[in-house]
C-alpha cells in the first residue's frame, strides 16, 4: 500500500467526528507502517490500532476499502484489456472509458451499495449499452472476458456466471429506459467551498454541456472510486458557462461523499452520468401549474433551489415559498445565496425551519414539514427533498393535512 494511499486514509479518519478522537496520542507513522505491512501480508490491518471499538473499526475499514479501490489497480486494467479484446469491435467503446465501465460492472455483479447506488450504476451502464450499441450476444462475451479475473475484481466472485447473467439482464432493462446521448461527461472541478461542517459546495464544468433540467439527478463518480456512482442534484438552472453546482454532505461511511467533501480540489476531474427525472422537475407545459411550496431538508435544498432559479427566468405570476429545514442556525449552509434570492424576487419567500435551535423565532422552530404545513395554501404544488428520515413520513403527513396526492412531489430514487 503506497504512502499516498495511507495518507488519504488518515485524512478520511481525521475528518470523521466519530473516529478522529481515537487518533489522539497515536503514533501515526507507526500505525501507517503497520497498516502497510499487514495489508501486504493479507492480515487484519486494523488490529494494530488498540482501543478502537468494533463499530468504529468497521467504519474505519469502510474508509480503508474505499482507499484500496481508489488505487490504480492492475486487475481493472487487465479486465479492461480483456473486455476490449473479447468484443473484437474496435471503436465500440473508447479505450479511455473501458476501465470506468469495467469497474461499474464489477460493482454491480458484486452487489455492493444501497438501492440508490445500484440505480445510479444502472443509469450509467444502461446508457453505455444504448450508446455503444451493445447487443444480447455481447453479454456472454463480456462475462467470459471478465471471469478469469473475477476473484480479484469482484468482492463476491462465487457463482460468477449466474451473478453475471442477472446483472447483464438488469443492464439490458436499464438500456430500454434510458434515452440517447453520452454515457458520462468528464467534468473539471473549478470551485470548492466548505459551506458548513461536513458540507461542500462544488462547482464543476463538464467538458461538453450537460443537458439537465432543474429537479433532475445526476450520477457522479470520482476517479478514486471508479465503480461507485452516487446521485446528486444540480443546485442551479442551466447556466451560459455550462457550470453545475453540487451540494455534498459527507455521510457516515460514505466513501464517495467523503472524497468529494474532504479530498477533491479545483482542477480535479469527476465524471457525471446521464441526468434522470426523479419526480421533482416542473412540467414542461407553457403555462405554469400553480404556485409552489418547496420543502428542503439539509442538502435536499439543491434541486429545489434550481427550481427557484427556473421560475426566476420566467416567473409568469407564479409565487414560491421555500422552506429550508436544518437543525440549527449554524447548519444553514447556503444562507447568503438564499438571502440574495429572497431580496431579488418579490414572488419568493424563504422560510427557515430550525428543528433543534431554541433561540430562534418561535415561528421558525420545528421540523421542515411542520413549518411548511403552516405556510401551505390551497392550490400549491408541493415539492419535498431531503434525507430519508424526512421523506419516509412526508407523503402520509402531507396527505393527512388535506393536500391532494397529485400535488405532492417526492424524489423517486432516495
Amino acid at each position: 500500500m503506497s504512502r499516498e494511499a495511507v495518507t488519504r486514509w488518515l485524512r478520511l479518519v481525521e475528518a470523521d467526528a466519530e473516529l478522529s478522537g481515537y487518533l489522539i496520542g497515536v503514533d501515526r507513522d507507526r500505525l501507517a507502517a503497520h497498516l502497510a505491512r499487514q495489508l501486504a501480508a493479507g492480515g487484519p490491518a486494523l488490529d494494530g490500532w488498540p482501543g478502537l471499538p468494533e463499530a468504529q473499526r468497521r467504519r474505519a475499514a469502510d474508509y480503508l476499502a474505499g482507499v484500496l479501490s481508489a488505487r490504480d489497480h492492475p486487475v481493472i486494467d487487465e479486465a479492461a484489456a480483456r473486455f476490449r479484446a473479447e468484443l473484437r469491435c474496435p471503436g465500440l467503446l473508447p479505450e479511455r472509458a473501458t476501465a470506468l465501465v469495467v469497474a461499474a460492472l464489477a460493482r454491480l455483479v458484486g452487489g455492493g451499495g444501497d438501492r440508490a447506488g445500484r440505480l445510479a450504476l444502472l443509469a450509467v451502464l444502461g446508457r453505455v449499452h444504448r450508446r455503444y450499441r451493445l447487443r444480447r450476444e455481447h453479454g456472454p462475451l463480456i462475462g467470459a472476458a471478465l471471469a478469469p479475473v473475477a476473484p480479484r475484481l469482484c468482492p463476491q466472485p462465487v457463482g460468477w456466471e449466474r451473478r453475471w447473467r442477472r446483472a447483464w439482464a438488469l443492464v439490458e432493462r436499464a438500456a430500454g429506459r434510458m434515452g440517447d446521448g453520452p454515457a458520462f461527461w468528464p467534468a473539471e472541478v473549478v470551485g470548492r467551498d466548505l459551506a458548513a461542517e461536513g458540507i461542500a459546495i462544488l462547482t464543476v464544468r463538464p467538458w461538453r454541456r450537460l443537458p439537465f433540467r432543474p429537479g433532475q439527478a445526476v450520477p457522479v463518480c470520482v476517479p478514486q472510486h471508479p465503480g461507485r456512482w452516487r446521485w446528486y442534484c444540480p443546485a442551479n438552472a442551466p447556466r451560459p458557462d455550462g457550470t453545475v453546482e453540487l451540494h455534498v454532505r459527507a455521510v457516515p461511511a460514505g466513501t464517495v461523499s467523503h472524497t468529494l467533501v474532504h479530498e477533491v480540489r479545483p482542477g480535479d476531474l469527476l465524471h457525471l452520468g446521464p441526468p434522470v427525472d426523479i419526480g421533482l422537475s416542473l412540467p414542461t407545459t407553457a403555462e405554469p401549474s400553480g404556485d409552489l411550496l418547496l420543502v428542503a431538508g439539509g442538502t435536499g435544498l439543491a434541486p429545489l433551489r434550481a427550481l427557484v432559479e427556473q421560475v426566476a427566468a420566467a416567473p409568469a405570476g407564479r409565487r414560491v415559498t421555500l422552506v429550508v429545514g436544518v437543525r440549527t442556525v449554524a447548519d444553514l449552509y447556503d444562507a447568503i445565496t438564499l438571502d440574495k434570492l429572497d431580496q431579488a424576487h418579490s414572488w419568493l419567500r424563504v422560510v427557515p425551519a430550525f428543528s433543534h435551535d431554541p433561540f430562534v423565532d418561535p415561528a421558525e422552530q420545528g421540523d421542515a414539514l411542520t413549518v411548511a404545513l403552516d405556510h401551505y395554501r390551497s392550490g400549491q404544488q408541493v415539492h419535498v427533498c431531503g434525507p430519508s428520515a424526512m421523506l419516509v413520513p412526508a407523503q402520509k403527513r402531507l396527505s393527512t393535512a388535506g393536500i391532494p396526492v397529485d400535488r405532492i412531489h417526492l424524489p423517486a430514487i432516495w
